[in-house]
């Protein structure tokens, strides 16, 4: 399929279809987790891994890292009618490596101390243990996945990529229920399942390898140290929104125990599970649009820039309405699904969800923006948006909101964030879309 000639509306939902399949079964090894997890062992389940959440936002983060950043400059070196652009998937992969390496370390000799950073007490630590003693030896799978499924996008293989999370995936979702119920493995049965996943997903992806259609090769990149910097602040932004994620999650894991007890931070395990998969809607929006505008952004193709954000601000809108009105009309549906709830649960959860479930209005746009201006080559919009978003305001609000307005004000953190970031994004996304005609493409 040709990115730079094509229908923009034809090429444009195709990618849709495939990066929206991808980032939706990727939420599912949460999702999945969560729901047998919190059946099996009830609320207790539910927390604990809530308390692990952080620790797969800052695993997915950095793969992000290198992906999006390294298939940003690949396709726009391409688009450019440059034949250098494979320095820059070298570079994307020795990044990996070397991020993979450190998280290895990180999560086998450090586990105990950063789940009770998260949030973990000595109820819920063991639990947490439990859960990622399988997922220990399958931590460099999921980097190499973030990053290969960027770059199979970029090299015109969006279905092989979906292919490959479906089919962890599909094992996912069987392996959970095998693992966590018949054979009596609890918690550390959804970790293996997991785990199990993320291997099954690797090996189909490097099936791409051995395609004739694969135009992705090892070379000896030169000025490597300036590429792998290159990488580093074109992605920056992406990365950052998912390791924030994985902070305000520690900071609401820690507030919520401080001020509203377990029952409230399992039902916030709930909405983590929730905004995940919003997130993922999200990031297909930006993914499906990011490998059009960096190809035409290198070949100087403004009008197909524009047209391409037009459906992807369409596709970032349904979004918002479909996921806020589910939240709003069954919030206690939710959370059946992945606990078996208490009374308790019950009364509290409907008010909880509702509040947080506003800042979904707002968040398609606000997450699809840092793509959109990454596409541009514009990564200080981009890192500005993910900063304020991220981590700089909503931190705030979580702290703040408690108390000058009660314990149950901090359920408006994100809504009242996704609010002010909107104006910005708007704002930024206007200046620089009239600025088209005037880039320039990278050499």
């Amino acid at each position: 399929m040709n990115l730079m000639e094509e229908n923009v509306r034809i090429v444009y939902f195709k990618y849709l279809g495939a990066a929206f399949g991808s980032a939706l079964i990727s939420s599912i090894y949460g999702l999945v987790d969560m729901a047998m997890v919190g059946q099996y062992q009830g609320p207790s389940g539910t927390a604990a891994l809530a308390v692990v959440a952080p620790v797969w936002n800052i695993i997915y983060s950095l793969g992000l890292l290198t992906g999006i950043g390294g298939s940003v400059l690949y396709s726009a070196v391409k688009g450019g009618g440059g034949e250098r652009q494979n320095e820059y998937f070298t570079a994307a992969l020795v990044e990996t490596l070397l991020f993979g390496a450190l998280c290895w370390v990180g999560v086998c000799r450090f586990d105990t101390q950063m789940l009770r950073l998260f949030g973990a007490e000595e109820t819920l630590l063991p639990l947490a243990k439990a859960y990622l003693l399988p997922v220990k030896f399958a931590v460099p799978l999921f980097l190499f996945n973030q990053m290969l499924a960027a770059f199979l996008r970029n090299d015109n293989a969006p279905g092989l990529a979906t292919a490959a999370v479906l089919s962890g995936g599909i094992f996912n979702i069987f392996g959970d229920y095998l693992f966590v119920f018949p054979m009596g493995m609890g918690i550390m049965g959804a970790g293996l399942a997991t785990a199990i996943g993320a291997l099954i997903t690797f090996l189909v992806m490097i099936s791409h390898f051995l395609s004739p259609k694969n135009t992705l090769r090892l070379v000896r990149p030169q000025r490597l140290g300036r590429k792998l910097r290159k990488i580093l602040v074109t992605g920056f932004s992406t990365f950052f929104i998912d390791v924030a994620m994985g902070i305000l999650t520690m900071l609401f894991n820690r507030q919520i125990m401080r001020y509203l007890g377990t029952d409230a931070l399992s039902v916030y395990g709930v909405i983590v599970n929730i905004s995940t998969i919003v997130q993922c809607c999200a990031y297909s929006v930006g993914q499906a649009a990011q490998p059009i505008i960096s190809l035409n952004y290198g070949a100087g193709k403004w009008s197909r820039i524009r047209e391409t954000l037009k459906y992807a601000l369409y596709s970032a809108g349904a979004f918002s309405i479909v996921w806020t009105a589910l939240i709003f009309a069954f919030p206690n549906g939710f959370i059946r699904i992945f606990m078996a709830p208490t009374e308790e649960i019950y009364r509290i959860a409907p008010m909880i969800l509702r509040s947080y479930g506003l800042s979904f209005l707002l968040l398609p746009l606000n997450i699809f923006s840092t793509y959109y201006f990454q596409s541009l080559m514009k990564p200080g919009a981009s890192f500005l948006v993910s900063v304020v978003r991220g981590l700089a305001l909503s931190g705030l609000l979580i702290y703040a909101l408690p108390l000058l307005l009660g314990a149950n004000a901090i359920w408006l953190a994100m809504p009242i964030t996704e609010a002010a970031v909107a104006f910005l994004v708007v704002f930024l996304m206007c200046r620089y879309t009239r600025e088209l005609s005037g880039g320039k493409a990278l050499g």
